[in-house]
């Protein structure tokens, strides 16, 4: 638990909380028994509750795991007092850690977005949470791009992997941002009692933020979309021509099995004494496999 103060309130910065730090919370601020259980337990949907002397939030923030090329969503419980913040977190949401350290190290900082209310406070950090996903998303559009790229230079086979990689990685950042919307919606329509009714348009405007995020999201849902359907168009015909080939070839080969079979049958075939019979019987099939492919161009086939 850390602890950053200035003139006006304090933020109570706690990662990953254990039994102490939950019980120590629970004496210095005497917050509901519902509170204190939400420190304790993950809370699997976003949400805002208001109790006597407090207001809690639970958000969730998308990030990203290299190693599993994945988004997943990190939980960050927010308790809103009348001279305090504290906010909670299991996993490392390094955004938040990086604040939490440029105000507890720069008094400047400390001025500019601790110099009103822990509600202002609270503005400033989920602004700053929700302009972080613009970099995840960049980075979400670049890979898309890389996949056109490669899917046009022959590569399909290739990107069949990266198209699902791509599709899990939007519908886990649309799973994570789509509930969080209601939230900001009550913040701005509830008058809760320690959110100052001046900082409503503040609130609004991370509203507008959700929503570019949601669209560019969206964006990146139908152009994932797009490119499977075209890659695997691309791959169904390349299969179609490779099925197309091997047909014609069995069909050219199929009167040539015949008149082989024909030729191998034990009877006496004038043909079989001449010293030129291999030849000969080569020719034939040269003949029926020529006639065989100009039918095939007559009939269009080929």
């Amino acid at each position: 638990m850390q602890i950053v103060k200035s003139d006006k309130f304090k933020w109570v910065y706690i990662k990953e909380p254990d039994a102490d730090d939950v019980l120590k919370i629970q004496k210095t601020y005497s917050l509901h028994p519902l509170v204190i259980e939400e420190f304790s337990t993950p809370t699997l949907r976003p949400k805002a509750a208001e109790y006597d002397n407090c207001l809690y939030l639970a958000i969730h923030i998308p990030l990203f795991d290299a190693e599993t090329k994945t988004t997943y969503p990190a939980e960050i419980d927010i308790v809103v007092c009348q001279d305090t913040l504290i906010t909670a977190h299991d996993k490392d949401v390094f955004q938040l850690t990086d604040f939490f350290e440029t105000l507890k190290e720069n008094k400047k900082k400390r001025d500019i977005y601790m110099s009103k209310s822990p509600a202002s406070l609270l503005y400033y950090i989920m602004e700053m949470l929700l302009e972080s996903c613009f970099p995840k998303l960049d980075h979400i559009s670049e890979k898309l791009d890389h996949i056109e790229d490669e899917i046009f230079a022959g590569h399909e086979k290739e990107m069949v992997v990266e198209i699902s990689l791509a599709k899990r990685d939007i519908l886990n950042f649309r799973r994570t941002m789509k509930p969080q919307k209601t939230v900001f919606e009550s913040l701005v329509q509830k008058n809760y009692r320690l959110i100052d009714p001046e900082l409503k348009p503040y609130y609004q405007d991370l509203i507008g933020t959700n929503i570019r995020v949601w669209n560019t999201l969206e964006s990146n849902k139908e152009t994932i979309e797009s490119l499977e359907a075209t890659n695997n168009s691309l791959l169904s015909n390349k299969l179609n021509m490779t099925m197309k080939v091997l047909t014609i070839f069995s069909a050219i080969m199929l009167p040539l099995t015949v008149y082989s079979s024909i030729m191998s049958m034990s009877v006496n075939v004038p043909i079989h004494t001449s010293p030129f019979a291999f030849w000969i019987h080569v020719g034939i099939m040269f003949f029926i496999a020529l006639l065989t492919f100009i039918l095939f161009k007559l009939k269009k086939w080929l």
